[in-house]
């Protein structure tokens, strides 16, 4: 199913908000063949997947209870490269988080993540755009038994506490010195071939750790700092 007739599939669902107020999926306009193509020429490949212009010719988003407005067409609004080169910022929780589309440097629109500030995580939230329809559906229709909320209320906090997470146990062979400058010490966190609801914890090491992703494919570097000791900053202090 594409993400146009995904969406059209739940235009008549009818939903209740925490308050016992009915609604509905309220949709944006859609996009001009003009518009579409300057978005085309600012995305990587100046490649538009046939399925999304089909989509933002039908509309460039929708408005949800429980999340600011869902976009399509936000390219580059997020910033955060080292870890989406490319990407739509679908939404917002209101609170600093966003749901990701990674696009990558052929144009493609891949998996959707979920991006935590507090906790400081990253969570394969959808396959594909999609599926994160259908998660926008199912939040509405059941609340906190749906995918979408089960991450934003207690898979980040899992994932922080280390109770899940993939980044300690990668046995994966990388070959990234040829390409990357890697950090002095760092973790691999590879999503590849994992299921939504993984992720990993980009903010464990501090604020000023690198994160860096040295191809197309779900896998980032992590660097990871130690607390230095008293003595062990003492000598440094000394040596220089």
């Amino acid at each position: 199913m594409t993400p146009t007739e995904k969406l059209k599939s739940i235009l008549d669902n009818q939903y209740e908000s925490e308050d016992g107020d009915a609604y509905k999926v309220e949709l944006l306009e859609g996009m001009g063949q003009p518009e579409i193509e300057q978005l085309k020429k600012t995305l990587p490949n100046q490649n538009l997947p046939t399925e999304i212009e089909e989509l933002l010719k039908f509309c460039r988003g929708f408005e949800f209870y429980g999340l600011e407005e869902v976009r399509f067409d936000s390219f580059g609004h997020f910033g955060f490269e080292e870890v989406f080169p490319n990407s739509i910022q679908l939404a917002g929780d209101g609170f600093g988080n966003f749901w990701m589309q990674d696009i990558d440097s052929k144009g493609n629109w891949n998996e959707v993540y979920y991006v935590c500030h507090d906790p400081a995580v990253i969570v394969k939230h959808s396959d594909n755009l999609t599926q994160f329809i259908e998660h926008v559906d199912e939040f509405g229709r059941v609340g906190g038994e749906s995918n979408l909320d089960t991450i934003h209320e207690q898979i980040v906090f899992d994932i922080w506490n280390e109770k899940v997470g993939i980044m300690e146990r990668n046995e994966r062979d990388y070959d990234f010195e040829s390409t990357i400058e890697l950090p002095e010490a760092f973790l691999i966190a590879d999503l590849t071939n994992e299921p939504i609801k993984t992720g990993f914890a980009w903010g464990k090491f501090g604020a000023n750790s690198r994160i860096i992703r040295p191809t197309d494919e779900p896998i980032w570097v992590v660097e990871k700092k130690f607390k230095q000791g008293f003595f062990a900053r003492l000598f440094n202090r000394r040596g220089k």
